[in-house]
């Protein structure tokens, strides 16, 4: 496809390289022959990882630094082509008990990046992953970019605004910024320590360890999810895309499932653990949103993305590689 043959020879930097997404998208890009810097704090509970780019160790460049810190970034900008900037503090029920370490890693670090961009780089394109958690409790289904944003938790007040100063920057100063709404996405290389990082994640550990996986209420909230490598591929088309500048793009899902469905057939599937349904703890019921799901029409139109991994085909994917390499991610 030409715009994977577009990735030859390009430098890339990816903040948060070390992580789920992040690690996936270099491996990715690695395969395509670009020449690709990781960077990541490695900040216990966020999910960077070593084994995250095993096999991949003497094929990039790694560069342990937070993204809070603007001299740091202003060096690591220098001559690259494109910036995947997917650092960030993604547990919502961690940024309403620490709003204040949130605001730095989602909002303020966002400024410090792109001030490094804008005076040391501003030919750079920029992809930035943000969340459908701005939208808040739907108005509507499925979610679309005209949705309000009106989010329930701190998380996404502050995912808002880094993804606002982005669009600024093209505004204002002309860089190629781009931003992806992502949703609920899954696969190998996620976060399984804890479950304050997504559910996917923590209902497959509980499920690969024979325990109980627990929904709240009846179980029949509906959520779409996102094969990561179908994740990698919508940064992929819009890192070199020429009209994606200054957009947002909401990602989803083929069709929604219920939480109780999903948690039913990942059991199956790992031919472990079970279900069981619980009353709502009151600090989850406050932020919890209801059913939600997003429309990815806008760029389908626009690039040609759309998911095409079926969701029974990723979560074996997923399962049999936990259970080959659980001892890395717990």
């Amino acid at each position: 496809m030409d715009y994977l043959q577009r990735y030859a020879g390009k430098k890339i930097l990816i903040t948060g390289g070390l992580g789920f997404i992040g690690s996936n998208l270099a491996r990715r890009l690695v395969d395509l022959g670009a020449q690709v810097t990781v960077v990541d704090s490695l900040i216990p509970d966020y999910g960077g990882n070593f084994f995250n780019i095993a096999g991949y160790e003497d094929r990039l460049r790694i560069n342990i630094a937070d993204v809070r810190d603007p001299y740091s970034m202003r060096v690591l900008v220098k001559g690259q082509d494109i910036l995947f900037n997917l650092a960030g503090q993604v547990s919502h029920l961690d940024s309403m008990t620490d709003p204040f370490t949130d605001l730095d890693i989602n909002a303020r670090s966002q400024l410090s990046i792109l001030e490094a961009c804008r005076l040391e780089n501003p030919e750079i394109r920029i992809v930035y992953a943000g969340t459908r958690q701005q939208y808040g409790k739907p108005r509507y289904l499925p979610l679309d970019e005209e949705h309000i944003q009106a989010p329930t938790d701190v998380n996404g007040v502050n995912k808002m605004a880094g993804e606002w100063f982005h669009m600024v920057y093209h505004t204002a100063y002309g860089l190629h910024t781009t931003s992806l709404r992502l949703t609920n996405t899954y696969g190998p290389r996620q976060l399984i320590r804890h479950n304050r990082q997504g559910f996917i994640g923590w209902f497959v550990r509980l499920a690969i360890e024979g325990k109980t996986i627990q929904l709240y209420g009846d179980g029949q909230q509906l959520r779409d999810l996102t094969y990561v490598d179908d994740v990698v591929d919508a940064f992929l088309r819009v890192g070199v895309s020429d009209i994606a500048g200054g957009q947002v793009f909401n990602l989803g899902g083929q069709k929604p499932i219920s939480l109780l469905a999903l948690a039913e057939l990942i059991v199956q599937l790992a031919s472990r653990g079970r279900v069981e349904l619980i009353p709502w703890p009151e600090e989850r019921k406050k932020i919890d949103i209801g059913n939600v799901y997003s429309s990815y029409a806008r760029i389908q139109t626009a690039l040609g993305w759309s998911p095409t991994t079926p969701l029974e085909q990723g979560l074996r994917r997923m399962i049999a590689y936990y259970t080959e390499h659980f001892e890395y991610y717990v």
